[in-house]
């Protein structure tokens, strides 16, 4: 316990800090990223062309972002992951890293074929595959799902400039408290 003269001090300072991080984690929408809700998707800019894509094509009836990107073997595995692309992001973001054109390493592919496999190991179109070209499950293992749909459910954006017309309308309100904002029109 600090000192008597101390604590008033310290209890303005730990308020303050404590009301920050509430806004903090209010104006970025964290608890949005917790669901499997594509919207979390777009809370960055970045990401509208991939969900324009998205919201476009076969895969949004049956498929959200995480269903994809996300690991789904344990409860464990899928919250850490999210919580670790979650920093990463932030992070990016926050600092102004954030490249104009968005890449997967390996690690992320390999994860993205499980959960293609996952959804589509037993669809129509690969059991009829395997039965007009035999041999086609040996082909098949020796090739990635990327080979032949690298562009699904999403195109690959080569630069934000490629998709001009990608663009999502988002809510122009602003999520600064109008004290706030008055406050710094004054600055």
């Amino acid at each position: 316990m600090p000192p008597l003269p101390w604590r008033m001090p310290v209890a303005i300072v730990l308020g303050i800090f404590a009301g920050l991080a509430l806004f903090v984690l209010y104006i970025s929408k964290a608890p949005s990223y917790l669901s499997d809700n594509p919207q979390a998707c777009v809370n960055c800019h970045v990401m509208n062309p991939q969900y324009t894509d998205w919201v476009h094509s076969s895969h949004r009836q049956s498929a959200t972002c995480n269903d994809c990107h996300i690991p789904h073997d344990n409860f464990l595995d899928k919250y850490f992951t999210k919580a670790e692309e979650g920093m990463n992001h932030a992070t990016y973001f926050t600092m102004r890293w954030e490249p104009q054109v968005i890449y997967k390493d390996e690690d992320d592919i390999d994860g993205l074929l499980v959960n293609c496999r996952r959804c589509h190991e037993h669809t129509i179109g690969m059991e009829f595959l395997g039965k007009v070209q035999p041999g086609y499950h040996n082909w098949l293992a020796e090739r990635s799902c990327m080979d032949c749909h690298r562009e699904s459910p999403h195109r690959t954006v080569n630069g934000l400039s490629s998709v001009p017309n990608a663009l999502i309308r988002q809510k122009t309100k602003s999520r600064i408290p109008g004290w706030l904002e008055d406050l710094m029109r004054k600055q």
